[in-house]
């Protein structure tokens, strides 16, 4: 079963990711119209689904925190 954030981010290009992240840094949450803005800023992708892939995130990041995700073995 795939997990919802791979899912939601197969849509999403390296750039697009890129250009999300930089979005982030410049539209703070108390931007007014934030996620049309970081769409806009993005391009190719709605405000909702600029919210959505923010969601995810975030979804991510706390699963991360809670030691929810496995590290990977590496080996040198």
């Amino acid at each position: 079963m795939a997990s919802s954030s791979l899912h939601s981010s197969s849509g999403w290009t390296p750039q697009e990711n890129k250009l999300f992240e930089r979005a982030l840094a410049v539209y703070d949450r108390d931007t007014p119209d934030r996620w049309q803005k970081v769409a806009r800023a993005v391009g190719g992708k709605t405000a909702e689904e600029v919210k959505r892939h923010y969601q995810v995130l975030i979804e991510d990041l706390r699963r991360i925190e809670l030691g929810n995700v496995p590290f990977p073995n590496y080996r040198c």
